[in-house]
């Protein structure tokens, strides 16, 4: 390429890269064991239409660190795909009078393009959607065998439901009692529901974090907040009178056994057995029992709502002191966690204190504070901290640990409790009442119960052509879907109708991108040759529901010999939000921009640039319409003054070349930028320093051409720079980067070239810069030989202009020389 037009046209420099990258497959790859495997990938997104801000940003930061690992010489795999199921598709049939499929697959095709036109170097033969049958085939056979395996059941339990999605939600998808999609309000049902059995992994999951080191520290420790680890005992009480044998002992969980003496009352949940057996002659304690059911509450609530509660009228037996104490029905116990009772202590718990104060229960102090000078007034709050027990028999006087372990073991002695590791985490529900998922793979049969669907009629294919109204899924009232012969006896039976919580495609996708192309089996050996992903790029409000899933899923999927490794992701990135005038980007705000237009009016490498120029990668980034115009801007100026400079062969070893001082200076400054630059790609991802760097090597190369001579090692350490800005640039900016390295005299494409080596010889220095100070004030700085001396760096502070005038009116008491560094004239 002789020459290019001085004038930067991103339409026609992009199209000519994209041409070239579709032409010669570029971004294929294959597996190589003799090369260093690198696995990034973004958060795959949801097929929703169209492309946002926050979308690019992911992308555009996974696409640069993928570029450059491939520029290092790693064998780099970069896929996309589609979470293609969920309740968008859904809402959008029933507004647009279209089918689910049809409009997911039509958007798939559309915001492939979208993507496409930003320059991702992504691998495209690997592409998948989790709403193809070839994809939940696998999954679906996956959930068999781990049915077979008994990771998998079916129980009744109390659910999150959300009433205008009409379907159930994980604990997780419950923001301030409302739903996380609808933001409706959200209700407490028990219906028959699926599980997989997360916490038989809880300990393992939790201890794995501690070796994660690639991740950040606020996700783990969400993570393992979330896992919830605690210690402590299980007991039991005794109700008073009651000869139901599985209604006569009342199982609490504590992790606090110190204050067991200190007990008042019980409390069990409005859907207890208990709760029930009381209720039924009592119809005030039935209609409040009723009203609590149906009350709409998460988790998150319980801390801050109103606690409420009735007395039973029955008594629990304490183990140690035989005391009865009164059995509540309350609204802040919930059935679906332990054992649905709770002792309650109200002179040590706040939440038990309230109660307490509310309906006038007894406070009982059974512990003090280890010091006299802590604050405990049981008058106007609980104290929760440890201390030293009192009213407490044969324990009085104890501290924590040894109250703990010698009341654990005398309940243990007794056979009256044990102790006990639990865990906040609950097995994950799958089970959804919508249509577009994956089919449950299982049937329904009188006589044989639930069976799993055999290998061979895998997959349960989700029927695409349907009429889909407001009443919920269409499933269970397609005969033809639902009606089966039995597997096992043949009679007729009925397929499950719900279908897989959408977590459960997007918790194992990274493993199928190594062998999507494999129609025999769910992984096959490029799944080690691949995993662990080596770089994760995603939000930081994944860090609970998808990332735990993932990390579950993997196990599974280990311990079942589909994968060798114990992790799926080495490194987690967790980039931050976009913002428009301070707040989060959004419809409703009417604070949104569309990316293809900008892309129309800069280029897809503006959009690029400045999306890892506003801020560092983990950090919120505020959008601006004069920080696009200003990466245009430069983009513009760095076209310009590679087209003003005429290419050379760059001579194999510059530093040989009898250089002058300014030639030497930009040799400098090349690689100290280069230097940096490298330092913050592999290190720190700090893709906006790299960015700024290269912008002042950019004005370097600028002024050097100004003052240049025209000679021909000024045109040899010009090519250097220019070439150096356009690889350090290429995995931000790789459409212009291609045509200009092709200009710069070039063959192979800029894709296929090596990220370049810093030159330790042009980084030694000539000269040194010294600050010159009068009376420790700076007044100049000087560029002086790096061998000066001591002496002769005191006359040329001396003679400095600047110096001089600060120094003309006093008297020169001192001179300090600190080699290398300044000099301080002190004047009094």
């Amino acid at each position: 390429m002789s020459s290019i037009d001085p004038q930067y046209k991103p339409q026609e420099v992009e199209a000519a890269a994209q041409d070239y990258w579709q032409q010669n497959d570029s971004f294929r790859v294959v597996e190589d064991p003799d090369r260093e495997k690198f696995y990034c990938l973004s958060m795959f997104p949801y097929p929703s239409g169209h492309l946002h801000m926050g979308h690019v940003r992911n992308y555009t930061i996974g696409d640069a660190i993928s570029r450059y690992q491939r520029m290092l010489g790693k064998n780099v795999l970069q896929p996309m795909g589609w979470d293609a199921f969920g309740l968008p598709a859904e809402n959008a049939a029933m507004k647009n009078k279209v089918a689910p499929a049809k409009w997911t697959y039509s958007n798939i095709d559309y915001m492939r393009e979208q993507l496409q036109k930003l320059g991702y170097a992504y691998d495209w033969s690997r592409e998948i959607a989790t709403c193809h049958p070839d994809y939940y085939r696998w999954e679906q056979w996956f959930f068999t065998r781990l049915y077979e395996k008994g990771l998998v059941y079916k129980k009744e339990a109390e659910v999150n439901w959300d009433p205008v999605d009409q379907t159930v939600l994980a604990n997780e998808q419950v923001v301030d009692g409302r739903g996380w999609r609808s933001g409706a309000l959200v209700e407490r049902r028990s219906i028959p529901q699926w599980f997989l059995k997360i916490t038989d992994y809880a300990e393992e999951l939790l201890t794995e974090l501690d070796k994660m080191e690639g991740w950040p520290e606020k996700v783990r420790t969400m993570q393992s907040n979330w896992i919830g680890r605690s210690e402590g005992v299980e007991l039991d009480f005794q109700v008073a009178g009651e000869s139901d044998a599985e209604l006569a002992r009342l199982s609490v969980y504590t992790t606090r056994p110190d204050t067991l003496l200190g007990v008042s009352y019980v409390a069990v949940a409005p859907q207890h057995p208990l709760a029930a057996r009381a209720a039924a002659d009592n119809s005030e304690l039935a209609e409040f029992v009723q009203q609590q059911i149906n009350t709409k509450v998460a988790e998150a609530e319980l801390a801050t709502m109103e606690k409420l509660g009735m007395d039973t009228g029955l008594k629990a037996i304490h183990p140690l002191s035989g005391e009865e104490v009164p059995i509540y029905v309350a609204n802040f116990v919930l059935m679906s966690y332990g054992s649905g009772a709770v002792m309650a202590v109200p002179a040590h718990d706040q939440r038990d204190w309230e109660f307490a104060q509310k309906y006038g229960l007894p406070i009982k102090q059974v512990i003090k504070p280890l010091t006299d000078d802590a604050d405990c007034d049981l008058d106007q709050a609980a104290y929760t901290e440890h201390g030293l027990l009192v009213n407490s028999g044969e324990f009085d006087g104890l501290d924590f640990d040894a109250a703990f372990n010698a009341i654990a073991q005398r309940l243990e002695d007794e056979n009256k409790g044990h102790r006990k590791v639990n865990y906040r985490l609950r097995d994950w529900g799958v089970s959804r009442q919508r249509y577009w998922g994956a089919p449950i793979p299982m049937i329904n049969c009188q006589d044989c119960g639930a069976v799993p669907v055999p290998e061979e009629d895998l997959p349960v294919l989700l029927p695409e052509d349907v009429d889909f109204d407001a009443s919920g899924s269409p499933l269970p009232k397609m005969e033809s879907f639902v009606n089966v012969p039995c597997p096992r006896c043949d009679k007729p039976a009925k397929r499950e109708t719900d279908t897989f919580d959408t977590f459960m495609e997007s918790s194992w996708y990274f493993a199928r991108y190594a062998c999507r192309d494999q129609n025999d089996k769910m992984l096959d050996e490029r799944a080690d040759y691949w995993l662990p992903v080596d770089q994760y790029v995603g939000g930081i409000e994944h860090a609970i529901l998808h990332l735990l899933y993932s990390r579950f899923y993997h196990k599974v999927m280990r311990d079942e010999g589909l994968v060798s490794s114990n992790e799926p992701m080495t490194n987690l990135l967790t980039q931050g939000m976009v913002l428009k005038d301070g707040a989060k980007m959004s419809k409703s705000k009417g604070n949104t921009v569309d990316p293809l237009s900008l892309i129309e009016q800069y280029g897809a490498d503006t959009m690029r640039m400045f999306t890892l120029f506003a801020s560092a990668p983990d950090q919120s980034l505020d959008w601006s319409d004069s920080g696009v115009e200003g990466m245009f801007r430069f983009l513009k100026r760095l076209w310009k003054l590679a087209a003003e400079h005429q290419p050379v062969t760059l001579n194999s070893d510059i530093s040989q070349l009898e250089l002058t001082a300014e030639q030497k200076k930009l040799r400098l400054k090349t690689h100290q930028t280069l230097d940096k630059v490298g330092d913050d790609f592999g290190r720190r991802h700090a893709f906006n320093t790299a960015i700024a760097a290269t912008m002042e090597l950019v004005n370097a190369i600028s002024d050097f051409g100004k003052a240049s001579a025209g000679n021909d090692n000024d045109a040899q350490v010009v090519q250097e720079a220019l070439e150096t800005v356009v690889l350090m640039l290429a995995p931000i900016v790789p459409h212009a980067c291609h045509v200009l390295w092709q200009y710069l005299g070039h063959e192979e494409a800029v894709i296929d070239a090596r990220w370049p080596e810093v030159d330790k010889k042009a980084m030694q220095q000539d000269s040194m810069l010294i600050v010159l100070q009068v009376n420790g004030k700076l007044r100049s700085k000087v560029e002086v030989p790096k061998n000066i001396g001591k002496d002769e760096l005191e006359k040329l502070a001396l003679a400095d202009e600047a110096v001089q005038k600060f120094t003309a009116e006093g008297t020169i008491r001192k001179v300090i020389v600190v080699p290398g560094r300044l000099v301080n004239v002190v004047v009094s």
